[in-house]
């Protein structure tokens, strides 16, 4: 049971510049929608910290320097979007729940973690939705968690974990530590440069469909459920062996395919593909300012069949997601803005956050997309009563969707929740054990 206390509008505590903000077509070609997260933290055990009054007036303060999020989208005569900066601010709500923190066992992305980060209407016009949803709830235990909806066409997780970082700063009486380089015009083509994209770009094709399908209307329609993988040192280490010594970013994924491949029954010659951001910031020539803000990441695609897949060792499917990351070069970002540039109607590559939604693409079966948080400092957040005891994602949106984070219950060792089709996920939990 959840009860409203207080819900508050949270603007710049200072005059902050006005005016309208370009959006790279990076920023224009994902989710619409608010990605969100959840901190959890022990309950405070100095009563004279006020966390409700430390987080809304620190967030005033913090809003001020990364102004744009207390503004609005709206959209251009091309049916393009761009900020508007008129510090109409961000929603804040003060909640209580019956709930203790003990409730939501490992922290496996449920409705009743959804419910601890505010929704919006999507329905309504873009122009009225705040770009930053902020959530404090106070759990009966005296713990609490704080979670959080960025609009993704604002920001990457490098630029949310900057974010959340400058806030805790802040919020402990700091100053400001590293401040957001905000103009994305680092990211739009000179006219001179549009030239036709030199490379084919199959991450903005036709995903792959089930054989015999002519669409995934019925695949979108399936129930779906997540389970918390637990990936320790050990698994990890000896994924990497299997795999000749990949990066663990990948050899931890790379099962998943495998196993998701296997469980959903896939034919040898079914195609499948596997969707991984890259981080293209030192790619650039030069490279993007360090504290960049905005989207800086290609949504690349490694594809092949489920056969080959299951058949050869590890080691093949790994070199298939190097290849696809390996892709990523400053010649290759640019093409890829060319090639978004002639695009019309962009919502064709946006997905939503929101579970069940029909709108945009569809990532699911027989495909998979795995998000990678490690090595963004969005953990370890202490806003003045020490750090959270866990932070990870409100929710997986859609059927074949992972996130992978360091779990703080071993160094070395991941969290990654994974949501797949009811039907599946007995096989896929079999296959991983």
């Amino acid at each position: 049971m959840l009860t409203l206390k207080a819900s508050y509008t949270v603007t710049p505590l200072e005059p902050s510049p006005t005016g309208l903000v370009y959006l790279s077509d990076f920023d224009q070609s994902v989710a619409l929608t608010h990605a969100p997260t959840v901190y959890f933290y022990r309950p405070i055990s100095d009563h004279l910290l006020n966390p409700i009054e430390i987080l809304k007036n620190s967030l005033g303060k913090v809003l001020t320097i990364f102004y744009p999020l207390a503004g609005r989208l709206q959209r251009t005569r091309r049916g393009r979007l761009e900020v508007n900066c008129n510090s109409m601010g961000a929603l804040f709500l003060e909640i209580e729940s019956e709930a203790k923190i003990s409730d939501f066992g490992d922290f496996t992305p449920t409705s009743e973690t959804r419910a601890l980060i505010p929704s919006v209407d999507y329905n309504k016009p873009i122009d009225e939705l705040p770009l930053l949803l902020v959530q404090v709830t106070k759990f009966s235990c005296g713990g609490i968690s704080l979670g959080l909806g960025m609009s993704h066409v604002l920001v990457d997780g490098r630029c949310a974990a900057h974010f959340v970082s400058e806030w805790a700063r802040i919020a402990c009486g700091e100053e400001p530590e590293n401040l957001p380089f905000l103009d994305r015009m680092v990211l739009k083509l000179e006219e001179d440069d549009l030239k036709p994209p030199r490379f084919d770009h199959m991450e903005f094709g036709k995903l792959p469909m089930l054989i015999g399908q002519t669409n995934n209307f019925e695949e979108q329609k399936k129930e779906t459920t997540v389970v918390m993988l637990k990936l320790s040192k050990e698994h990890i280490q000896q994924l990497k062996k299997e795999a000749n010594e990949f990066p663990s970013v990948y050899t931890s994924s790379k099962p998943f395919t495998r196993c998701a491949s296997k469980a959903r029954l896939h034919e040898f010659e079914q195609l499948t593909s596997m969707g991984v951001a890259v981080d293209f910031h030192s790619q650039m020539v030069p490279p993007l300012p360090k504290h960049f803000f905005g989207n800086a990441v290609s949504q690349m695609r490694a594809t092949t069949t489920s056969g080959e897949l299951l058949s050869k060792p590890l080691g093949y499917g790994c070199s298939k997601i190097r290849e696809a990351i390996e892709k990523v070069t400053d010649e290759y970002v640019r093409s890829s803005l060319a090639y978004l540039k002639k695009e019309k109607d962009l919502s064709k590559f946006r997905y939503s956050h929101v579970l069940g939604s029909t709108q945009g693409a569809f990532l699911g079966n027989p495909n998979i997309v795995i998000t990678s948080w490690i090595g963004l400092p969005l953990c370890g957040v202490d806003f003045g009563w020490g750090k959270e005891i866990y932070m990870g994602p409100g929710t997986i949106a859609f059927d074949g969707k992972s996130f992978i984070f360091p779990s703080r219950d071993e160094e070395g060792s991941f969290d990654a929740p994974f949501r797949l089709q009811v039907e599946h996920m007995d096989a896929f939990k079999n296959c991983l054990a």
